[in-house]
């Protein structure tokens, strides 16, 4: 049956949505009302919206679900917060949400799938997910990883440079691997003189 004069249906209440009122996120459209977090039902818009497949969450409680875990995560001693997510309906320790909507239950090989999928950070071999991940050399790094080789110096896209699969800020790059000589930074005047 054609859509005559209608809109595309909402991705939460499933009703049409019309261009007045439509949001869109990850090719999905929603109306103003229904574009809320799935976990805390807080409103979202274009900055605090985070997608996972067909969910979308505020960035806290996507982080919640889907960040890392462990002491220095947001859970566990290295954390002040003794928040768990309970009244959000997440369940952290099992991994899996009391959702505040149905959803369509994942295929198991899927999931298997998607977690094989998941980058490594080539500095600490860790996975790296999708915020916090940092493109450098062609291969996603954690943000706290994305650092020199030899000095440690934190790298920017304007100040770093890669040889052989590892990161160099330039400054350390020039004098490792840059030309040699007087002139170029690898000798001094004083070590000319001797």
């Amino acid at each position: 049956m054609p859509n005559w004069g209608g809109g595309a249906k909402c991705g939460a209440c499933e009703k049409t949505v019309y261009h007045a009122e439509e949001i869109q996120c990850n090719g999905r459209s929603f109306h103003k009302t229904c574009f809320l977090c799935m976990a805390c039902r807080k409103a979202l818009d274009s900055t605090t919206v985070a997608a996972h497949e067909s969910e979308i969450y505020c960035k806290t409680c996507y982080g919640r679900k889907y960040g890392p875990k462990g002491i220095g995560f947001g859970q566990g001693a290295g954390c002040l917060s003794t928040d768990t997510g309970d009244h959000l309906g997440l369940n952290l320790q099992q991994g899996s949400p009391k959702s505040a909507r149905p959803s369509t239950p994942t295929n198991p090989s899927k999931f298997a799938k998607k977690m094989v999928d998941v980058d490594k950070c080539p500095r600490c071999g860790k996975s790296v997910y999708a915020a916090e991940k940092i493109m450098g050399g062609g291969k996603p790094w954690h943000k706290t990883c994305f650092r020199c080789a030899i000095c440690g110096k934190s790298l920017e896209s304007t100040n770093v440079t890669d040889k052989d699969g590892e990161l160099y800020c330039k400054v350390c790059y020039a004098k490792n691997f840059g030309p040699k000589g007087i002139g170029f930074g690898g000798l001094t005047q004083a070590e000319k003189k001797e």
